[in-house]
């Protein structure tokens, strides 16, 4: 992945992971598999999980703690009434800049008065 790639992804991954939330609860390895699922394959798990301290700490989630087969218990996190409400905003905010970006691109791929 480029840096321009992981620069335009920096901000939108916390609207990602809480989309992903809105589907199901998981913990920090399944959201980066569902991530890598997904198409995101660079993402690495520090980083997931440092997104995760960072909305936990924000209330944009509920976080359960559920023993472990394997080691300490794990914490499970999922999207409660305010991170549904940043999601719904993240949402418009992504439909408005993907309208403006696609009518940009148009714009300078036929620039106006071309083809008339």
């Amino acid at each position: 992945m480029g840096k321009q790639m992981t620069e335009m992804l920096k901000g939108t991954l916390e609207g990602i992971v809480l989309a992903i939330l809105a589907v199901q609860p998981a913990y920090g390895y399944e959201i980066t598999a569902r991530l890598r699922e997904q198409g995101f394959s660079d993402i690495v798990e520090g980083t997931v999980y440092a997104l995760l301290v960072r909305i936990e700490q924000r209330g944009l989630v509920d976080v359960e703690k559920v023993p472990s087969e394997k080691g300490p218990p794990r914490k499970v996190y999922s999207l409660n009434a305010l991170g549904g409400d940043y999601l719904k905003e993240f949402w418009r905010s992504w439909s408005f800049l993907e309208n403006r970006i696609e009518r940009l691109r148009h714009n300078i791929e036929r620039p106006q008065g071309e083809g008339e």
